[in-house]
């Protein structure tokens, strides 16, 4: 099921034996909300927006497969003109899924609703950017004893994760398509770990909708409803910067 590698657990024990028995009953809950059947309205909801990004993952990914599969036949150039495609089609996800998390934090702030959440697992993810902010999302669920505090940090977690794999992406697609990169075998290496963060996030997401629909009351279904599929994409970041996450010296 998706994200159902995002569940997975390890005991504990020592000093951080209480951290481990509410994190597992965080980590139960959630799956106990994944395999939970929604109403009809609920459900409804959570196809149409799944399906959505589903789509828009499909689209990328697809791409992004054929390009590195040119480039590893020796047709380079038409590798680096799929680049440019690939980075259009990692920003109008990544872009889809930051509207999503905004949707789910701008309604949780309103109304109150708020669903059980697990912290990020570092290991889920490959880019250093990506694992760091993990690890602190990680780090700081030990002192977030509030249900709502670890459901907003865990929110804004991995909208700064989209961003951040955004940027990288399309500057390190950009190199490749204009014919700039030093080594473009690191760059396509750069995006398709960059492609795997996005991806993790996208599975993220799905699983944090779904314990959000089990807690959200049937009176707000609808208002959440115009928020999460009527909004627009989130903006486009607009800070370039740049982590060297695969550059040698």
């Amino acid at each position: 099921m998706p994200g159902s590698n995002l569940l997975y657990y390890r005991p504990l024990g020592g000093t951080v034996g209480r951290w481990h028995s509410r994190f597992r009953r965080r980590r139960e809950s959630v799956r106990v909300d994944w395999r939970a059947c929604l109403p009809s309205e609920k459900g409804s909801l959570f196809g149409e927006s799944v399906a959505e990004l589903e789509s828009l993952y499909a689209m990328l990914s697809i791409t992004l497969d054929e390009a590195l599969g040119l480039c590893a036949r020796g047709r380079q150039t038409l590798g680096c003109d799929e680049a440019e495609i690939c980075a259009d089609l990692f920003d109008r996800l990544a872009e889809r899924l930051r509207a999503s998390l905004g949707a789910l934090e701008e309604h949780g702030r309103h109304f109150g609703t708020s669903p059980q959440v697990a912290p990020l697992e570092t290991e889920f993810f490959h880019s250093p950017t990506a694992q760091r902010i993990a690890r602190n999302n990680s780090l700081l669920s030990k002192v977030l004893f509030s249900q709502r505090s670890s459901f907003f940090h865990k929110l804004r977690s991995l909208a700064e994760i989209v961003e951040d794999v955004q940027v990288e992406f399309r500057e390190y697609a950009e190199e490749i398509a204009d014919g700039s990169a030093s080594r473009p075998g690191t760059n396509w290496e750069a995006l398709d770990v960059l492609h795997y963060d996005l991806n993790t996030c996208l599975r993220e997401t799905t699983v944090l909708l779904k314990s959000f629909l089990c807690a959200l009351p049937s009176r707000e279904v609808q208002p959440f409803r115009l928020k999460l599929l009527a909004v627009g994409p989130a903006p486009a970041p607009v800070h370039p910067r740049r982590t060297a996450i695969f550059r040698r010296e």
